[in-house]
């Protein structure tokens, strides 16, 4: 039988094959395989570790929605808001701009993680100010202080998902803000 192999093969301009040869390629086929699953499994466990555990994970994107603003008055107005987040590792920029029919703000601001500690500076640009931030972070989830001369303002962010909230206390004519936001 092993002469009919090789002489079919050899008229065939093959080289003859045998069942040794075809378990060497189908064991370095197999070989591949496994090595192909497992460099697509270690990217994107590593990809998806990146996005779940980093400080701003989940927070890059377009976000929209709206809440209520409280003045000092005691007041309160219905706001509607649109933000843009951008995160390049251990750094985020915010531009979130809310409105109501008689007030608005738009607030950027620039964040760097390190180790959890979260620092960086903001700037209301309707009202020309801004200051330093300094605060605490993991997650997507953000606790941290805006001052400047005059002005403090405790603001929390929490994302989960496509959903966030944003809440900010201040000490000021602006007391505060509940923005519900989604992507």
């Amino acid at each position: 039988m092993g002469l009919q192999v090789a002489y079919r093969a050899a008229v065939d301009g093959k080289r003859p094959v045998n069942k040794t040869s075809r378990l060497t390629k189908t064991f370095a086929c197999s070989r591949r395989l496994v090595f192909a699953a497992a460099a697509f499994f270690a990217a994107s466990t590593a990809s998806g570790y990146a996005q779940s555990g980093g400080p701003f994970a989940g927070m890059a994107g377009v976000w929209a929605g709206g809440g209520t603003v409280t003045l000092d008055d005691g007041s309160r107005e219905r706001l509607r808001c649109r933000g843009n987040y951008a995160v390049a590792g251990n750094t985020l920029t915010i531009n979130l701009t809310c409105a109501s029919d008689a007030y608005r703000f738009d607030l950027r601001a620039g964040l760097v993680s390190e180790g959890g500690a979260i620092s960086g500076t903001w700037s209301e640009t309707s009202r020309n100010v801004g200051g330093n931030l300094a605060g605490r972070g993991a997650a997507g989830n953000l606790q941290f202080v805006a001052s400047s001369a005059g002005f403090n303002a405790n603001i929390s962010l929490r994302t989960a998902g496509n959903k966030q909230s944003v809440a900010i206390r201040a000490d000021s004519i602006f007391r505060g803000a509940d923005i519900s936001l989604s992507k």
